[in-house]
């Protein structure tokens, strides 16, 4: 771990998680009480079906606009988006957020691998990815994008996690720069690009 790592130039903040990570969400996003010179963009697992209780939920709880995220929906600082159900969130070069709907990786769709790794190849020094609670491997490989790319990387500490074994996992193969418990994560987001 880099103790000492300074988050600058970060464009977004890319967070996944599955089983136990929309309750550390909840904690968090109250407490981000301002808009932030960088997107942040959540991938979490979730129902096949359509359903956008997720989205009222997380609009209800932070003072950052949600974007809704279609095909082709452009990427801009100030705002969070959420990876749709049953779609891939792939990024695009000139700061556009398009939709895939090829099979499932990790059993998931849409995946944090998937996310991560097309953040990494578009923002390679300019992202931050944090991977949360979760039952399956699913962000391990994305988080290792971003860290090849320059990017930073940070994982939930294990004991402060609903399901540990997503952020073992990670940890155990991805030497992240940092893993932190949910309040040591909420003031990392504070300090980006500060």
């Amino acid at each position: 771990m880099e103790k000492n790592r300074v988050i600058e130039g970060c464009k977004v903040l890319i967070i996944g998680g599955s089983a136990g990570s929309l309750e550390v969400l909840m904690e968090l996003l109250p407490k981000l009480t301002f808009v932030p010179d960088f997107a942040i963009v959540l991938v979490l697992h979730r129902k096949s079906a359509e359903d956008s209780t997720l989205e009222e939920l997380i609009s209800y709880k932070t003072e950052i606009p949600l974007m809704d995220v279609e095909d082709k929906t452009p990427l801009r600082s100030g705002f969070i988006y959420i990876a749709p159900s049953d779609y891939h969130l792939l990024f695009e070069t000139n700061d556009v957020l398009s939709l895939d709907t090829s099979e499932k990786i990790n059993y998931s769709r849409p995946s944090i691998d998937v996310s991560f790794e097309s953040a990494a190849a578009v923002y390679g020094p300019a992202l931050v990815g944090i991977l949360l609670s979760g039952a399956n491997s699913d962000g391990t490989e994305g988080l290792l994008a971003i860290k090849r790319a320059g990017g930073s990387i940070v994982v939930q500490m294990p004991e402060s996690a609903q399901m540990p074994f997503m952020p073992m996992n990670a940890i155990e193969n991805t030497s992240p720069h940092y893993v932190l418990d949910v309040k040591g994560i909420l003031n990392f987001i504070l300090h980006i690009n500060s």
